[in-house]
C-alpha cells in the first residue's frame, strides 16, 4: 500500500468535510485571506461607510451594536460558561446600570440573555443527548415546580391573566436557569472559576458599599433619591441612611454580604494555604461590616443561622472552638452598649417584640391565613405586589404586602405551591448533607458545603424578607443549586473512573506490571 494513500491522522481529506466545513473553508480561508477578501472588505467598508453618512449616529450605533451583538449571541450560545458568566456578571451590575437612569430596557436585556441560554441549552442537548442531568430528585422537584407555575394560567380565582403572564416570564426563565447552569458546569476548574468571579464582585459591592458609608451617596444616587421620595423614606432610619452599594436595595446588598462571608467562611475550612486565609478573613471582615451598613435587620441572624449549619455538619474540635469565639462576638455585640446608629440597628433585630413592623407582619399574616386555607392554588401568579397594583387594582390581594417569599408564595400559589416551594427546599438540603458524608473530592466536598450552608441562610432569610425575587439573588440561588448536585456527580464519576483503574490494575498480570515499569 502507498504510504501517500494514507490519510493523516487528526486531517480530514476534502471528501470528508462537511458542507458547512466546505463552506468556511471556501470563504474564510481560501478567499477571504487573498485579492476577492480584500475586495469584499473594501465594498463592505464603503457600504457601511454610506450607511452611516446617510443615517447619522444613529446608523453608526446600529452598526456598533451589530458588531458587539452577533458575536456576543453566537457565544451565549455555542459557548454556555461563556454565557453563564455573562448572566452572573450582569446580573450583579444591573441594577447599578438602572441607577444611572439610563432609558434602556435592560430587564428585557436580562431576559434575552436567558432565553439564548435555555436555547443554546436545548442546542446542546439535541447534540449530546445526555439527560444525566434530569436523572436527580432536586431536578426532578424543579421540573415540578416549573410546571405548577404554569399550570397557574387556569387558576380560576385569578382576576388577571396578564399578571400571570409578566410573572411566570421571570420565574419560568429565571428556575429554568437551574437545568443550564448544571448543563454548563462539567469540570471542577469552570466551579472554582465561578467561585473567584463571584467573590471578586463581592469585593466591588462590599468596597462600594463601604464608600457609601464613609463618604456618602455618589450624585448620581442623590438624584435618584430625589425622583423616588418613598425609597428615600425606607432609607432614612433615625436620621441616619441606610447603604444599598451597587444593588436595588439594602435588603439585597445585605443578603449578598451574608452569602460572601458564608462562602468565605466555608473556603477557609477547605483550604490550607495562610495567604489563601488571610485574604478569606479580610473579605469576611469588609463583607460583615457592610451587611451592618445596610441596616437590614432581617439579614443579621443568617450568618450565625448558616453557621450553626457548618458547625453541625463539620463538628469536630476546630469548628467548635470557632463556633464558641464567634458566638462570643456574637452575643457582645448583641448586648454592648452603643451610641453607633449601625450597632443600635443591629442589636434591634433580636428584639421582634418591640418592633413595630415586626408585628405588623404578624398581624398581616394572620389576616390572610384564612384565605391561604380555603383557596388550594392561592389567587395566581402576579396577584399580589406591583403586577397585582397594575392589572387588577380593585382586588383583595393587590394591596396586600407579603412581607416575605413564603407567605408571597403561600399567596400567590395556595397551601399546595407552598408545600412545594418546601419539598424543593428539603430535597436541596437533603442533597447537599448527603453530599457532604459522601463526596471524596476535598475541594468538590468544600464547594458542596459552601453551598448548602448559603442555601440555608436564604431560605431562612425568605421568610423576613423576599430574598429569591431581586437579581442577582434569584440567578444565584439557582446556580448555587445546580454547582450542590454537580459536585455530586462529578465526585461519583471521579470515584467511578479510579474504581475502573484499580480493577484494570487487578485484571493485568504482574509481569507484564514489571515490564512497562
Amino acid at each position: 500500500m502507498d504510504i501517500y494513500q494514507i490519510p493523516l491522522q487528526g486531517h480530514r481529506s476534502q471528501q470528508e468535510l462537511t458542507f458547512t466545513q466546505k463552506l468556511r473553508k471556501a470563504v474564510f480561508k481560501d478567499r477571504m485571506t487573498g485579492k476577492t477578501g480584500l475586495v469584499l472588505f473594501a465594498l463592505l467598508a464603503v457600504v457601511i461607510g454610506l450607511f452611516m453618512g446617510a443615517t447619522g449616529i444613529i446608523g453608526g450605533a446600529i452598526i456598533v451594536l451589530l458588531i458587539i451583538a452577533v458575536p456576543t449571541v453566537y457565544s451565549m450560545v455555542a459557548y454556555p460558561k461563556a454565557g453563564v458568566i455573562a448572566l452572573m456578571t450582569m446580573a450583579y451590575f444591573i441594577m447599578l446600570v438602572i441607577k444611572f437612569n439610563i432609558p434602556f430596557p435592560l430587564g428585557t436585556l436580562m431576559d434575552a440573555l436567558e432565553v439564548l441560554l435555555i436555547f443554546g441549552f436545548f442546542a446542546q442537548q439535541k447534540r449530546k443527548r445526555d439527560y444525566t442531568i434530569f436523572k436527580n430528585s432536586v431536578s426532578l422537584v424543579v421540573a415540578i415546580w416549573i410546571s405548577f407555575n404554569v399550570f397557574e394560567v387556569i387558576n380560576p380565582v385569578a382576576d388577571s391573566m396578564m399578571a400571570w403572564v409578566y410573572t411566570v416570564r421571570t420565574v419560568a426563565f429565571v428556575t429554568l436557569m437551574y437545568f443550564v447552569f448544571l448543563a454548563s458546569i462539567d469540570s471542577v476548574r469552570f466551579i472554582r472559576t465561578i467561585v473567584v468571579v463571584w467573590l471578586c464582585f463581592s469585593v466591588i459591592a462590599a468596597l462600594y458599599g463601604m464608600k457609601q458609608e464613609h463618604s456618602g451617596y455618589s450624585q448620581f444616587e442623590w438624584v435618584s433619591l430625589a425622583g423616588d421620595p418613598q425609597r428615600a423614606a425606607l432609607l432614612l432610619i433615625d436620621g441616619h441612611w441606610r447603604k444599598f452599594s451597587i444593588f436595588e436595595g439594602p435588603v439585597t446588598f445585605a443578603y449578598q454580604m451574608v452569602l460572601a462571608c458564608l462562602l468565605s467562611i466555608c473556603l477557609i475550612w477547605g483550604t490550607s494555604k495562610l495567604w489563601r486565609r488571610l485574604v478569606l478573613v479580610v473579605l469576611i471582615v469588609m463583607c460583615f461590616l457592610s451587611m451592618i451598613y445596610s441596616g437590614t435587620r432581617g439579614a443579621f441572624a443568617l450568618v450565625p443561622a448558616g453557621l450553626i449549619l457548618f458547625c453541625i455538619l463539620n463538628f469536630n474540635k476546630k469548628t467548635f472552638i470557632f463556633g464558641a469565639v464567634f458566638a462570643g462576638i456574637f452575643i457582645t455585640l448583641m448586648f454592648i452598649p452603643t451610641t453607633d446608629q449601625n450597632l443600635r440597628r443591629f442589636q434591634t433585630a433580636f428584639k421582634p417584640s418591640k418592633d413595630p413592623s415586626y408585628l405588623l407582619r404578624q398581624a398581616n399574616q394572620q389576616r390572610i391565613k384564612p384565605f391561604i386555607r380555603s383557596h388550594p392554588i392561592g389567587g395566581g401568579l402576579g396577584s399580589v405586589g406591583v403586577w397585582g397594583q397594575k392589572f387588577s387594582p380593585n382586588s383583595m390581594l393587590a394591596h396586600f404586602p407579603p412581607d416575605s417569599g413564603y407567605v408571597r408564595v403561600a399567596v400567590e400559589t395556595g397551601w399546595v405551591g407552598i408545600l412545594l416551594l418546601c419539598t424543593l427546599m428539603f430535597v436541596i438540603l437533603y442533597t447537599g448533607i448527603q453530599n457532604f458524608f459522601v463526596i471524596k473530592n476535598p475541594e468538590l466536598k468544600t464547594y458542596s458545603l459552601a453551598m448548602t450552608v448559603m442555601i440555608f441562610a436564604l431560605e431562612v432569610g425568605n421568610y423576613p424578607q423576599e430574598a429569591l425575587v431581586q437579581y442577582p439573588s434569584n440567578i444565584y440561588f439557582y446556580l448555587m443549586i445546580a454547582i450542590l448536585v454537580k459536585c455530586g456527580q462529578l465526585d461519583k464519576k471521579m470515584q467511578q473512573e479510579e474504581k475502573a483503574i484499580a480493577l484494570s490494575l487487578q485484571a493485568t498480570p504482574p509481569n507484564l506490571i514489571l515490564s512497562n515499569a
